[in-house]
């Protein structure tokens, strides 16, 4: 028997939209390519959010939501996809976000990934970061990077997620998911649980606090490699975040650390396709641990990272403007969208009163 926000999730797959917003006294609303749009005139009762979210909340997501007012967890719709869910409370009423999660991992190939990624892949260990805001892909570029290894290795990858989005399939490698929360008790436990596990490769959904940070770095040190998230924009921002999570007194010793362990960060950003086509097109600014790399860091001139970028493409290394002028170059993207997304404007100050194709 079908729960009452099944119809709603249906929308979402023949739409072929992200996210669906469904608050309270508000109106459902889709993200389609980006942009937030009502998939109705009518306004959702309060009472019919609350009975709907609380059918299909598991018994650990609402006492969580108890406590916090919040959860995250997952939810399936047989034959449909999975779903990554954020229930809130909100002035109406209860809420929740669903974003889609593809019901298996595209493939590096498929998103059309840079080599110097899947050479980070190659690696056995070190910390390689996937960075940007919320809904940039980093799940999604993740996962192709897991299922690569999955792919081209014999060894034991565990994943530490909050929820589990891809669910993996093993192929050479064994694969273990743990889902915070249901699992274990946070990340940094997950985290300090794995290293005794064994694990050739460990994901870690999302580097939130200074313990994890702390955790996920050693453990790059002690042979593992390490991948994980950061809600950062660009390679610079991120070396910074990680630093200045630690105290001062600290920092000089983490940035040794760093300069030796890192071996990628991958800053990511969606774009709209161009030519009415629909979609978005990732443009990906890709960092690589060099040795003139690693002498920055260990210094702290982070500021200089992206000249070192500019002058690195032999090594597969690109800055975000770069990756946006390819884009433009290939027609992916219009000169518009290019301008809005640039880091550096005045290089494409020439489209800046473009109209979109």
């Amino acid at each position: 028997m079908a729960n009452k926000i099944d119809s709603f999730l249906h929308q979402i797959v023949k739409q072929k939209a992200s996210d669906l917003h469904f608050m309270a006294s508000d109106l459902p609303r889709l993200r389609i390519y980006g942009e937030l749009r009502p998939m109705s005139e009518e306004r959702l009762a309060p009472s019919f959010v609350k009975e709907a979210l609380e059918e299909i909340m598991p018994p650990k997501a609402r006492a969580r939501f108890a406590e916090k007012e919040g959860a995250d967890f997952a939810y399936a719709v047989p034959d449909l996809a999975r779903f990554r869910v954020n229930v809130l409370r909100h002035l109406g009423g209860m809420g929740a976000v669903f974003r889609v999660i593809p019901a298996k991992a595209l493939t590096l190939d498929e998103l059309n990934i840079p080599p110097a990624v899947r050479a980070l892949c190659r690696h056995t260990n070190g910390l390689v970061l996937v960075t940007g805001k919320t809904g940039s892909g980093k799940s999604t570029t993740l996962a192709a990077m897991i299922d690569d290894i999955n792919q081209n290795m014999q060894g034991h990858i565990l994943t530490i997620e909050d929820p589990i989005e891809f669910v993996h399939p093993r192929k050479k490698s064994l694969i273990s998911q743990r889902e915070v929360g249901v699992h274990a008790p946070s990340f940094a436990a997950a985290i300090h649980s794995a290293l005794r596990e064994d694990p050739d490769v460990v994901l870690v959904g999302e580097l939130r606090d200074l313990e994890t940070i702390s955790i996920a770095v050693s453990a790059a040190e002690m042979g593992v490699l390490v991948m994980g998230t950061l809600h950062t924009n660009g390679a610079g921002a991120t070396i910074d975040r990680i630093v200045n999570a630690f105290p001062a007194d600290k920092q000089n010793h983490v940035r040794t650390m760093l300069s030796t362990s890192i071996r990628g960060v991958i800053s990511q950003q969606l774009i709209p396709r161009a030519g009415g086509k629909g979609g978005r097109v990732a443009a990906l600014e890709v960092l690589i641990n060099t040795p003139a790399v690693g002498n920055l860091i260990r210094q702290g001139k982070i500021d200089q990272l992206e000249t070192t970028m500019q002058s690195g493409s032999q090594h597969g290394m690109r800055t975000m403007d770069a990756a946006i002028q390819s884009l433009l170059d290939a027609g992916l993207i219009t000169g518009l969208d290019a301008f809005r997304k640039a880091i550096n404007k005045s290089r494409f100050e020439q489209y800046k009163g473009s109209e979109p194709d």
